[in-house]
């Protein structure tokens, strides 16, 4: 799961791609830098500035030599007098960057785009911390949100495989690593509750692996904002996609059992299985599911407006009129129902014959979770939300953190083995453990064979030129080590997995807010820090990240008008209707503009966009940056909606 499609979604889709570092150093610019062209894009080199295109034809990287600059606004500047000499955008914000990789004084700046025009326009300043220090590197970035999601991992691996001239990376290999002593326990600790204080986050659960043991599970906080109850080593969370990979242990399972190959095609093994192009249906084999690697597009949105009730089918349903986007293994695309999908053939495979919902709750429970002593994790929400859990909590829109609704995470039940377990961070860390011992239980009872525990890791697709996508699993080799993980991201819950196999030793982290999805990727950097000495990256890393989170919030609330304005409001029919995502009632009381969906609703405010159009954005905690346009030259009333690959048009109900 990820972060929920709006007007947010281009400038998360390139926040991903800053977020990994890769290795490969293949090519210099003209001073000397060296970095990996992104694959499959046509280069075209000029002095300077070395343009890269996408095979699209409609997305544009370019990195920019510059012997001197003031200051990263001047070396922009020059950068885009040089690539781009008639460029007028106007800039929507800078934010910094922690010091990284060999480059210093690093700044972002993201520009103003209207929804219409699907781009995303980006510039990254970076100077040399090698040299005379004077030397600036700039990148631009401007790509259509559709070819940046479907391409993120090639322009990710460009952006951060341009590394300063001179500059050696830091590794870790054959370091030996250092006990996770209770003075460190508490050290990682401590910087877990630092930022749950600087961010609002209510609560976490955690616990920590050392040779092959859990030395420490717990919580920090509570469960719920203006509630007593404390987080402790039982209390669930929705762990998300982390689902993901525990759904490619139970095909794991079957394939041990005999009940399918992973080479397989899905179609053969459960005939229900097809997409809305049937030669790539043929080609999809039970490893194909889930692997990100089919070319099927994150169309999140029909399962995200739709009814939790819903039986599982409905999966098999949805992706029967999906198209591949991109061809068949050529790059990384995370597609949930397909997942959802390979969940359910599993189950199928193991108990023929019953409702493959049913089937599947009984088969992780009965073949995975029972085995493994994960006593409270579970599917059943009803069940996870009477007992010790966490509520989901989110941004208000005046900045602060508040209750959320389970409405919205609900959605995922249909298409489960994707990302709706519930877990506790003793649970989670059983987890772990088994994946720390080849596919053994914690106390070394055989659970999956170790050739198809392994198959899981085996790259599928590439992430990036350290990362890969296994089943479920991504695989990063950045440091010269292993570390295998999964993350999870569902409204109000943000969680993480991670070990390292040589090393015997691993983190899991669960949280019950937003902003808590800045803690994952800083204390995946303090562990590696504590085990191995390596350069103190984590604070800066930690306290950037939540700076340019509160300058993004403030700088939104200042483009939303709120409460909406009386015109505003009197354009909109009284209902709308998508044939794709349901109805849309519009409910006007007490001064405030609420949207009504099917299953969720939302207060929504007013932004102008640079194009004269206005957008409808949702600010309910947890459902912030949702955004609709109105199409005011449609024959009748219209609010558009968008991913990066796809258009949903409500239109007034006759």
């Amino acid at each position: 799961m990820g972060p929920l499609p709006g007007a947010p979604m281009r400038r998360l889709l390139i926040a991903a791609l800053l977020a990994a570092a890769f290795s490969a150093q293949a090519d210099t610019t003209s001073a000397g830098h060296t970095y990996t062209p992104p694959d499959a894009f046509a280069a075209r080199l000029d002095g300077p500035v070395a343009r890269f295109t996408a095979p699209e034809g409609d997305a544009t990287v370019t990195v920019v030599d510059l012997a001197s600059a003031k200051d990263a606004a001047d070396a922009v500047a020059q950068a885009w007098a040089l690539a781009q000499p008639d460029f007028k955008r106007t800039l929507r914000l800078a934010t910094p960057r922690p010091s990284r990789n060999g480059w210093v004084d690093q700044q972002v700046f993201d520009y103003e785009t209207s929804p219409n025009e699907k781009l995303a326009v980006q510039a990254i300043a970076r100077r040399s911390s090698t040299g005379d220090g004077k030397a600036w590197v700039v990148l631009l970035l401007q790509a259509s949100e559709a070819t940046l999601e479907k391409r993120g991992a090639p322009i990710g691996k460009f952006f951060s495989s341009l590394r300063p001239q001179g500059y050696s990376r830091e590794s870790f290999a054959g370091k030996t690593a250092k006990p996770l002593t209770p003075e460190r326990i508490e050290q990682l600790k401590a910087f877990v509750a630092q930022g749950m204080k600087q961010l609002g986050v209510p609560g976490v659960g955690l616990s920590f692996i050392d040779g092959g043991r859990v030395v420490w599970a717990g919580g920090l906080g509570v469960r719920e904002l203006g509630k007593p109850e404390p987080v402790d080593g039982d209390t669930l969370f929705m762990a998300a996609s982390n689902t993901k990979a525990m759904t490619t242990a139970l095909l794991a399972r079957a394939v041990d059992a005999g009940k399918l190959r992973w080479d397989q095609p899905a179609a053969e093994a459960y005939p229900a299985f097809r997409l809305a192009d049937p030669e790539v249906t043929k080609s999809v084999q039970i490893k194909h599911l889930v692997c990100a690697c089919t070319g099927m597009p994150r169309q999140d949105l029909e399962w995200l407006f739709g009814n939790s009730a819903a039986p599982a089918s409905t999966t098999f349903d949805q992706l029967a009129t999906m198209k591949p986007t991109s061809k068949f293994g050529e790059v990384f695309q995370y597609s949930n129902l397909m997942v959802g999908a390979g969940g359910y053939i599993a189950a199928a495979a193991l108990k023929p014959g019953v409702e493959v919902g049913a089937a599947y709750d009984q088969s992780m429970q009965a073949l995975l979770f029972g085995p493994l002593g994960m006593k409270n994790t579970t599917f059943d929400y009803g069940k996870a939300l009477r007992g010790n859990r966490a509520w989901p909590h989110g941004d208000a829109f005046d900045g602060s953190t508040r209750r959320a609704g389970m409405e919205v995470n609900r959605t995922i039940i249909p298409a489960r083995p994707a990302g709706a377990v519930w877990t506790s961070p003793n649970d989670f860390s059983r987890w772990v453990l088994m994946e720390l011992n080849k596919g053994k239980t914690p106390e070394g009872q055989p659970l999956i064979s170790e050739a198809n525990w392994a198959e899981r890791y085996k790259p599928q697709v590439m992430v990036g030129e350290d990362v890969t996508y296994g089943m479920g699993l991504f695989v990063d080799r950045q440091y010269g080590i292993t570390v295998a993980s999964h993350g999870g991201d569902l409204l109000g819950f943000h969680s993480n997995m991670i070990w390292l196999p040589e090393y015997n030793a691993g983190v899991t982290i669960l949280t019950n807010a937003d902003a808590g999805v800045l803690l994952r990727g800083p204390l995946q950097r303090k562990l590696l820090e504590v085990l191995f000495d390596g350069r103190p990256e984590a604070d800066e890393r930690l306290k950037v990240a939540i700076a340019n989170r509160k300058a993004e919030a403030d700088k939104m609330r200042q483009l939303l008008t709120l409460p909406v304005p009386a015109e505003a409001m009197k354009t909109l029919a009284a209902r709308y209707a998508s044939p794709d995502l349901g109805p849309l009632r519009i409910e006007r009381k007490a001064g405030k503009l609420h949207f009504v969906f099917a299953y969720w609703r939302s207060e929504v405010a007013l932004r102008k966009n640079e194009d004269g159009t206005q957008s409808y954005m949702t600010i309910d905690p947890g459902l912030g940056g949702i955004e609709l346009v109105r199409d005011d030259k449609a024959a009748r009333p219209t609010l558009v909606l968008r991913d990066a690959q796809h258009e949903y048009r409500f239109v007034a109900a006759r």
